[in-house]
């Protein structure tokens, strides 16, 4: 009985093994992706729309979802919500955002060219990265309350929108089952930043939970890298971003 267990033991943990290496190899394989051109950063000279209605100093930071990878500049997150903003307001936007970040290089690479604006309003676009990097909730969630902290003591009426992590698990490049792997990191990623977002008073845009399923049902809405979002898949975002940052600003005139 007790050769059998043993016998037992050894070849769980040996099929343990093997699948924790197999499962490795298919994320190296899946974040290589294809081969595709240098992304261009967004440029951090300001954007200037609308002509009516008060100013109002609006900034974008995160990653590639805020840097509008997988699309034209002017089809990605940042115009779109600026130009959403300026039907009402007279924009400056700023887009620090970079692509590949994580929460730790927001702080580290855009925080302070952020704060030296004092914006009325920051869209803080990340959590993609962090849940394919394995980036722990306490890492995360001290990271995050870095930002806020430093926009609120730079600008205390600042508004703070954040979008968390879209849903990884409706990505096309990852195959089962990686791509069930990435839907749970989704929600333990976002699980802090819901968090975040009752107990500091910023508003949380609920992309995962609102267009997940689109994502998941219609790949036609993934760029060529089978990973961002194309034109038409930033657009699926647009109403969920613009009704967040709405509500963030209710009451401003």
């Amino acid at each position: 009985m007790r050769i059998w267990f043993h016998r037992f033991i050894i070849a769980v943990l040996g099929a343990a093994i093997a699948a924790a290496a197999l499962f490795g190899i298919e994320i190296i394989l899946a974040l290589q992706g294809n081969k595709e051109p240098p992304f261009v950063n967004p440029s951090h000279q300001p954007v200037h729309l609308g002509s009516a209605g008060s100013a109002l100093v609006y900034v974008v930071l995160g990653d590639s979802t805020g840097a509008g990878r997988g699309a034209f500049y002017d089809d990605g997150i940042a115009i779109g919500t600026a130009r959403h903003l300026a039907l009402r307001h007279q924009v400056t936007m700023t887009n620090f955002s970079i692509s590949g970040a994580v929460a730790e290089d927001v702080v580290k690479r855009e925080l302070a060219d952020a704060v030296a604006l004092k914006p009325d309003i920051v869209l803080l676009s990340v959590g993609a990265n962090d849940a394919t990097h394995f980036t722990s909730g306490s890492a995360l969630k001290s990271q995050v309350e870095v930002v806020i902290d430093s926009l609120q003591k730079a600008s205390p009426s600042v508004k703070i929108v954040v979008t968390g992590c879209p849903q990884m698990g409706s990505i096309p490049r990852f195959a089962q089952p990686l791509r069930w792997f990435a839907g749970t990191q989704t929600t333990r990623v976002n699980s802090v930043f819901r968090s975040i977002a009752a107990s500091r008073n910023i508003t949380w845009a609920r992309i995962a939970d609102d267009t997940g399923e689109a994502f998941r049902k219609d790949p036609t809405l993934f760029a060529s890298d089978k990973f961002h979002p194309n034109k038409r898949g930033y657009a699926v975002w647009m109403p969920t971003l613009n009704r967040a940052l709405d509500s963030a600003l209710k009451g401003r005139q």
